[in-house]
């Protein structure tokens, strides 16, 4: 009375015999077509998946908190410096600081696998080029790095300011420290110079003369980062102690402004790295990276006390030229250093919006030295390692790894 399975097998109608070579052949066929659309659509996914990553926005997005967040190495890296290493200067509130992840606008920003990135760049180099900021970029770099080879060794060549050698994968990382990009020296005045003008001498800026710092590393590296800006201001160089531009040997008539000087020795920085370096060399710039003193400059005791990122409403009040606040020079910079670098083949790379929102990651007050605060104020213009620059890393080592993608060097 029931059914069952032999019953199934008596009902199925019977198919004639000749059939049989053609359901073969279109079970092959289904088969074959079934296995082409899997293989196909897993490689156009990892392709668009690559391609999300590369035409993702890296730079807008905003700053969630996430207690699983936490740093990739800690106080005993060897190449900390001592005012930035914020875990043995015990500032407080750093786990918390470090507990926030940056994540862009529709889309994801990988973490940095220090162990691939290397492997990637085997035999390869990268090289920064500017003030103290890339220098402080380039630590954290270091240290992320050396999770990956134990290793890693300080390393120091002529005209190389500092950076590693990683052995297990051959490749050097350093900086090349040029504060201004051109070569610049200070010429004292002469007593016999004639008219008392207050000013004890000028910084000659020779804007067609690469800092000797740099101009002779075309070729070592791969992947070139630069940076210039916060050296271009009065209080680096008063009207006392000024830069005065140089071209071809002769002053530059009439005198720039110290904006105008930036703008003539970005061109000529530009032209000389478009003429000299090979066009394969990945090249990056770095915009601004922004200070937060609060309550007066500096030399004012301007403070940077927090515990939490800005919200998205104050930046303006911080940050926006017209605002005229002590904060302001970043945005100023930038719209020179963008202006000029339009059409050329240096990538931008805009940390400033995503840096903005972080004035409670300064060092601030614990710089390591009990005396430093009194001397030097509040460094409200650095950032505390490990922290915010680990997320500038993640996001440069992904750009590195496109652009070697996209030039078919990986």
């Amino acid at each position: 009375n029931g059914f069952n399975h032999s019953d199934t097998i008596t009902m199925s109608p019977k198919l004639p015999s000749h059939l049989f070579p053609f359901l073969i052949l279109l079970t092959l066929a289904s088969i074959y077509l079934f296995s082409s659309f899997i293989s196909l659509h897993t490689h156009s996914s990892s392709t668009s998946q690559s391609l999300a990553i590369s035409n993702c926005n890296f730079f807008k997005g905003n700053w969630v908190f996430d207690p699983n967040h936490y740093p990739l190495y800690d106080d005993t890296c060897p190449f900390h410096r001592n005012a930035w290493n914020c875990i043995r200067n015990q500032r407080e509130n750093l786990s918390l600081i470090n507990s926030w992840k940056w994540v862009p606008r529709g889309c994801d920003l990988p973490r940095i696998d220090p162990f691939r990135f290397l492997g990637v760049m085997r035999n390869k180099n990268v090289g920064f080029v500017g003030d103290s900021l890339n220098e402080n970029f380039l630590v954290s770099f270091l240290c992320i790095l050396r999770v990956a080879d134990e290793g890693a060794r300080k390393w120091k060549k002529k005209g190389a300011w500092r950076g590693a050698y990683f052995p297990k994968f051959n490749v050097t990382v350093a900086y090349h420290r040029a504060v201004l990009l051109s070569k610049y020296q200070w010429q004292p005045k002469q007593s016999e110079a004639g008219i008392q003008d207050g000013s004890e001498g000028i910084h000659r800026v020779d804007v067609d003369v690469p800092a000797d710092e740099w101009a002779k590393i075309a070729g070592f590296y791969d992947v070139l980062l630069f940076n210039t800006g916060h050296w271009w201001n009065f209080d680096k160089f008063p009207k006392e102690k000024p830069l005065v531009f140089y071209k071809a040997g002769k002053p530059i008539v009439p005198p720039p402004e110290i904006l105008d000087g930036l703008k003539i020795v970005l061109d000529n920085t530009i032209a000389y790295i478009e003429k000299e370096f090979p066009r394969n060399t990945l090249k990056f710039w770095r915009l601004l990276s922004p200070r937060h003193f609060y309550g007066g400059d500096w030399n004012q005791n301007g403070s940077c006390l927090f515990n939490k990122p800005l919200e998205e409403n104050e930046l303006d009040l911080w940050f926006e030229p017209r605002n005229n606040g002590v904060n302001k020079e970043a945005r100023q910079m930038n719209f020179v250093i963008q202006k000029v670098l339009q059409g050329t083949n240096i990538q931008l790379v805009d940390f400033t919006h995503l840096s903005e929102f972080r004035a409670d990651a300064h060092p601030a007050i614990w710089l390591g030295k009990k005396d430093a605060v009194a001397i030097w104020g509040q460094d409200c213009l650095h950032w505390c390692l490990p922290g915010l620059p680990d997320t500038w890393v993640d996001i440069l080592s992904q750009l590195i790894l496109d652009g070697l993608g996209r030039t078919g060097r990986l």
